[in-house]
């Protein structure tokens, strides 16, 4: 029989070789985590430092990105301001050549003010549609003035207005015998109702005298008419202004007589109830860039 002491010992040291077991696996886990851990705070440290290394270079990089950004903006700007440059100066270059194949005389102030030579002819004269004038005379206007003529005549012909040319261009010469038949006729009063060669409105081919059935020489006949009533209501508005109105120190009141300065300056004398003549040259040729717009 075995010894209940023996067996008792037996079993004690049974459970402490399992107890020394079980703290020498746990003290060996134990171990081996703190061994692990140390590890993985080591790598933290080392990911840590690689993070902040991504980050100062992404935040450089961010940094960069802006600069960039504010160069590529200012760059683009620098653009857009020479575009503008460009752009203002193809306008210039666009109105200069618009101003010169503009004939500078088309606004000048005639009528014993400026002169126009022998020579001067507008550059591209064309006759005026039988059917609009009064006469048998073949009748001449500068080319570009003739639609700005032709809409007033059709609008005024819807009005009910019997309205026609009587005369238009002359020439230097052409002026000169009129006025040389008429100082036969009348002497010196001519001055006041007939003007010199090179002072006539009409040699510039802008101007026209109307006619109507209803039309007289006397003036204060003539600015009775409907017609006439018409042309001051309605002529401003296709580029044509009265030259003599009455009280004008020039010639004698000429209801008849119809000059083309453009729409623009039309517009401004007729708003203003102004005189051409009243104008300064150099406020009058502000409005030739615009002569023929519409």
């Amino acid at each position: 029989m075995i010894n209940r002491h023996f067996l008792k010992n037996l079993i004690f040291l049974v459970l402490a070789f399992i107890g020394l077991s079980g703290l020498f696996y746990f003290s060996l886990k134990a171990y081996l985590i703190i061994q692990e851990l140390n590890t993985l705070k080591a790598n933290s440290k080392v990911y840590l430092k690689l993070i902040d290394g991504y980050d100062n270079l992404v935040k450089k990089k961010i940094q960069e990105n802006l600069e960039l950004s504010l160069k590529l903006n200012e760059t683009e700007n620098k653009i857009s301001n020479v575009n503008q440059q460009l752009e203002g100066l193809k306008q210039d270059v666009s109105l200069i050549l618009k101003l010169r194949n503009l004939d500078k005389e088309l606004l000048m102030k005639y009528s014993k003010v400026y002169f126009l030579n022998e020579n001067y002819v507008p550059k591209n004269l064309l006759q005026i549609d039988p059917q609009y004038v009064s006469n048998k005379d073949d009748q001449y206007i500068h080319g570009n003035v003739l639609p700005f003529l032709y809409a007033l005549l059709e609008q005024a012909k819807k009005d009910g207005i019997d309205l026609k040319i009587k005369s238009a261009y002359r020439s230097f010469w052409e002026q000169a015998n009129i006025k040389s038949a008429q100082l036969m006729t009348y002497g010196s009063g001519v001055n006041k109702f007939t003007a010199d060669q090179g002072y006539s409105e009409h040699q510039l081919g802008t101007t026209v005298d109307f006619s109507t059935s209803e039309y007289s020489p006397n003036a204060n006949v003539s600015a009775k008419t409907k017609a006439y009533k018409w042309l001051l209501e309605n002529a401003y508005k296709y580029g044509f202004i009265l030259s003599y109105p009455e009280n004008n120190k020039y010639y004698i009141f000429e209801p008849w007589h119809w000059r083309f300065v453009g729409i623009r300056l039309a517009t401004k004398l007729h708003n203003e109830n102004k005189y051409f003549y009243e104008l300064d040259q150099r406020e009058i040729d502000e409005y030739l860039i615009s002569i023929f717009d519409w």
